[in-house]
């Protein structure tokens, strides 16, 4: 069975990320040092998290790999993509719907 990261967009399939690609120790370095810039804090719809927990930080990077797909940044999607499989391997899609400025998210794990 794949291992894939699906995105959705208002329910339309935007990106499959195959998680099964190995990641090297470079990288795996940027995941850390992604972490360290998050210990500084994160803006979550305007609420400032000072001490962001795992979930939050998940949230945090879905958010950046949405932005990173409506920009068409390849670097953006590859390192949040890598970060959210290294992270929480079970994450299986990222459900997102557009209302005007409002943006929801779910994350699925099934």
């Amino acid at each position: 069975m794949p291992n894939i990261l699906t995105v959705y967009v208002n329910n339309q399939k935007v990106l499959e990320f195959d998680k099964s690609q190995r990641q090297p120790g470079k990288q795996r370095q940027f995941f850390d040092n992604m972490d360290l810039d998050m210990d500084d804090g994160i803006d979550i719809n305007g609420d400032m998290m000072t001490s962001p927990d795992k979930m939050q930080r998940v949230n945090y990077v879905a958010m950046n790999l949405l932005h990173g797909i409506e920009n068409k940044d390849q670097g953006m999607i590859s390192a949040t993509c890598g970060y959210l499989e290294n992270r929480i391997p079970k994450l299986k899609q990222i459900r997102s719907l557009e209302h005007g400025e409002e943006i929801t998210m779910d994350l699925i794990f099934n």
